[in-house]
């Protein structure tokens, strides 16, 4: 699919671990603009991490800038934007992680479960309230997680219907919307 880039338009990628999201995100940025700017969420928390970090990298076009901007995802856009004519979000799952991760256990075992939605839903807000101040195409990734069993846990729970929330406040926003299955982009909605 290529777009042009006479108008501004945003789409959302969902889809399950290794559905094809990131890849599908990268040859569609490659078809659509020359002038990337590629907007990581992750951490290298451990080794495993900084590893897939890496090799996510070397996947890239060497042209496109990175930044990293593991939390307030929207100002550090405004404020790290140069001349890219396209922005690349990768990915909300770890964004909200990064919220989830800015509490240890014990502390994370007395917050309350509103405060977590609204630290979410804050930096969801940022970043669709970029959307709308950027002159920038945007393409942002984040998992589908809330098909598969109930978590036998809080976090977990906590963690799935808050991404969940996090999605739907994404896709109302966004112009275009596809879950991909195997590699395979299904249309969710259209402008």
């Amino acid at each position: 699919m290529i777009y042009s880039l006479n108008e501004k338009k945003s789409i959302l990628l969902l889809g399950g671990a290794r559905s094809g999201k990131s890849h599908y995100a990268q040859e569609l940025a490659k078809q659509t603009a020359a002038k990337v700017l590629f907007v990581a969420t992750a951490t290298a928390g451990d080794e495993d991490m900084r590893l897939r970090i890496e090799n996510h990298k070397r996947s890239r076009p060497a042209a496109w800038r990175t930044l990293e901007a593991p939390l307030n995802t929207g100002k550090e856009i405004e404020a790290g934007i140069e001349d890219e004519q396209l922005v690349l979000v990768d990915c909300i799952t770890l964004l909200v992680n990064n919220i989830f991760c800015r509490y240890d256990e014990p502390e994370f075992d007395r917050v309350e479960d509103s405060v977590l939605e609204t630290e979410v839903i804050a930096e969801i807000s940022g970043l669709i309230e970029c959307l709308r101040k950027i002159e920038a195409f945007f393409i942002i990734i984040s998992n589908e997680v809330g098909l598969g069993i109930v978590p036998d846990n809080r976090m977990g729970r906590l963690y799935r219907d808050i991404l969940g929330r996090a999605n739907q406040m994404l896709a109302q926003s966004c112009d275009e919307v596809y879950l991909l299955v195997a590699g395979i982009p299904l249309r969710v909605k259209a402008q």
